[in-house]
């Protein structure tokens, strides 16, 4: 298989919407400290190299599933982020109308179905797209992001194991941040990684360095390009850590000093920088220019949101449906 040769542009275009991810969830961590947004966050600083590097292997027409942790998802998918920001100040304008909030952002007619909160949830949902997609004899895949706390989860093995031996075009994407929640994942599981369990159910498992980018697409587009022949589905383990708490309520007491100093001498946009100032595909004025831009993207998306209505109380029984 050869792998698509990246031109300068999309490289630049990847380093935007990985500033553009950090940056708006900085941004979203400010308001809400602020007292102006409403609800609850769980954030994925340092995580951009994930969100990143899948989303720009998927295609018009591909369907990803998200986590708890959907912002940086959602940007990356390419939800223009004052609908993702209208959503968080629960505005009409919000890409799920103001009901959804921070855990179940997304827009399906863009490519990602509203994140599901329950840990695993989006797996079999990704699996159910895959396989709709087999039946009607699409070329699109189905992707589902989701943590290593839900590897452990019964969902995560059962619907692994259908896809294998229904071989369904739906990739696995496991961003192993090394915490659920508060839980190291070594206290959890016996084997070295979570591409390893792949093996359990007879297909393609792989071990990523999440926080590069250009690594995190190669082994996407590669799985993704299995999955549309035919081939089946593929396990990723993304290595990652999130810079952040699991939540705004959790201060991260559990983790030492130097394993985030660790980590964050990792960061996914720091890397990238160093190496293409190296090459001169960089230039201090230039990342000066995108972090620019990206400040007025988010001036303009928060001004958007704040002064949108808010969602009329009759609005509530709509988009409700039973069966």
């Amino acid at each position: 298989m050869t792998l698509p040769v990246l031109t300068n542009d999309q490289k630049l275009g990847m380093y935007r919407k990985m500033l553009l991810c950090r940056h708006f969830e900085d941004r979203v961590n400010s308001l809400f400290l602020q007292g102006r947004m409403p609800g609850t966050i769980h954030q994925a600083q340092g995580q951009e190299g994930c969100a990143v590097g899948v989303c720009e292997a998927l295609q018009q027409g591909d369907m990803l599933t998200s986590t708890h942790r959907p912002h940086e998802h959602a940007v990356a998918r390419g939800i223009p982020v004052k609908f993702l920001m209208a959503e968080l100040f629960a505005k009409s304008t919000g890409c799920c109308r103001g009901k959804g909030g921070s855990m179940h952002m997304g827009d399906a007619d863009r490519g990602m179905l509203p994140a599901i909160a329950i840990v695993g949830g989006g797996i079999p949902l990704a699996t159910g797209y895959a396989l709709s997609f087999k039946y009607l004899k699409r070329p699109n895949i189905a992707a589902c992001f989701f943590g290593d706390g839900a590897v452990n989860e019964g969902i995560f093995h059962e619907t692994v194991n259908m896809a294998a031996i229904w071989d369904l075009p739906v990739l696995f994407v496991c961003e192993n941040n090394k915490y659920g929640a508060s839980t190291l994942i070594d206290s959890v599981m016996k084997v070295k990684t979570v591409g390893a369990r792949a093996s359990a159910y007879g297909i393609p498992g792989q071990t990523v360095d999440g926080n590069d980018v250009f690594a995190v697409y190669q082994a996407t587009y590669e799985a993704g390009e299995r999955a549309r022949s035919g081939q089946g589905p593929t396990l990723l383990e993304l290595e990652t850590y999130r810079f952040a708490g699991h939540s705004r309520s959790d201060p991260g007491h559990y983790r030492s000093k130097e394993e985030v100093a660790e980590w964050k001498a990792k960061d996914p946009i720091a890397r990238f920088e160093t190496r293409y100032l190296a090459e001169g595909l960089l230039t201090s004025d230039l990342i000066a220019s995108y972090r620019s831009s990206v400040e007025q993207e988010l001036n303009e998306a928060v001004e958007f949101a704040e002064s949108s209505p808010s969602p009329m109380p009759e609005e509530c029984l709509a988009d409700v449906y039973a069966e």
